[in-house]
């Protein structure tokens, strides 16, 4: 029954999503051929005023991907009754939505009603990548805005928790591989984590120990001094690496110093395969820059979308 459950879930989510050959580099060429630019001078000026900006919009662009595919949906607004994507526990602490905005206004005053948000943000999050010192890649574009948005399904994303069963599981239903998983996981180089991602391994471990075993005992002081048992503080947590908004491999060479932040980043350690690609990523920026383009085409390829909307909080 438990196995029937798990494949019916797998098939509804599945079904959610396409692989996007529609899809092109040259989409807006005619109909746009400015688009890029416009893009990237939002997210520039951003990033400009807030250093945490990029971190963000490649994280939103994932949120978006794993949910009914790359269909911005993420980016609308709880409406009446329903409440969408954004406010779903996973995603209450996403952040720089404005900047998407501001970008998408840009692009409707050139071209109006020729470019999704699904493909703004798919680009914002290249820029963001190449903004932080990482690799720029050419987005494959086309993508349409998807129509629902429900923060119930919020569930789908893979958490902080997870183990290494769980987060394959999780990739494959998106017909991502474990390549892809250790690549996209990289991602984890930029940005801040909330104590809540991490505190199962610093307190109450489990029945026998406090503090998860695998994490290196002087990490874990730290970790604890800044999120204590008791914390009241809501923003409390720690840059996801010391180099937090500089994109490069430091996040697999933690993993091996046993300074991974998350359940789920030490847990590709607990399969041969991914603590061999982690291991391949550590020893070489250039090996992981590689890879993670080719799964950031592929994931950002998982299309859903119905329409090109015209205000990217709200459908049409």
């Amino acid at each position: 029954m438990a196995i029937m459950s798990a494949l019916l879930i797998s098939l509804l989510i599945l079904s959610n999503f396409s692989l996007g050959t529609s899809l092109s580099s040259n989409y807006y060429t005619k109909t746009c051929p400015n688009v890029e630019s416009l893009i990237r001078k939002a997210v520039r000026d951003a990033a400009t005023s807030d250093k945490k900006v990029p971190a963000a919009l490649l994280r939103m662009h994932f949120h978006d991907c794993f949910i009914r595919g790359c269909d911005a949906s993420v980016l609308l607004d709880s409406k009446g009754k329903n409440t969408a994507e954004k406010d779903g526990p996973p995603n209450v602490s996403l952040h720089a939505f404005y900047v998407i905005d501001n970008a998408k206004k840009a692009v409707e005053s050139a071209c109006p009603g020729i470019v999704s948000c699904a493909d703004i943000l798919a680009l914002a999050a290249r820029d963001a990548v190449v903004l932080s010192g990482g690799p720029s890649w050419d987005v494959p574009k086309g993508r349409k805005d998807g129509r629902t948005s429900k923060a119930s399904e919020t569930i789908q994303l893979p958490a902080p928790t997870f183990n290494i069963s769980q987060l394959q599981q999780n990739f494959s239903q998106r017909g991502l591989s474990l390549e892809d998983l250790v690549a996209l996981s990289g991602g984890h180089t930029l940005g801040f984590s909330h104590c809540s991602s991490f505190n199962n391994r610093i307190h109450n471990f489990n029945s026998t120990t406090d503090v998860d075993p695998s994490i290196h005992p002087s990490f874990a002081a730290s970790l604890r001094s800044i999120c204590p048992a008791k914390n009241n503080a809501k923003n409390a947590g720690v840059p996801m690496d010391p180099s937090s908004t500089s994109f490069d491999n430091t996040y697999y060479k933690l993993i091996f110093q046993q300074k991974a932040l998350f359940s789920s980043d030490k847990a590709l350690l607990d399969s041969p395969k991914t603590k061999n690609l982690a291991m391949k990523f550590a020893s070489s920026k250039d090996a992981f820059t590689k890879a993670f383009i080719k799964s950031m085409i592929k994931m950002s390829s998982i299309t859903g979308g119905q329409e090109i909307r015209k205000d990217c909080k709200m459908v049409n």
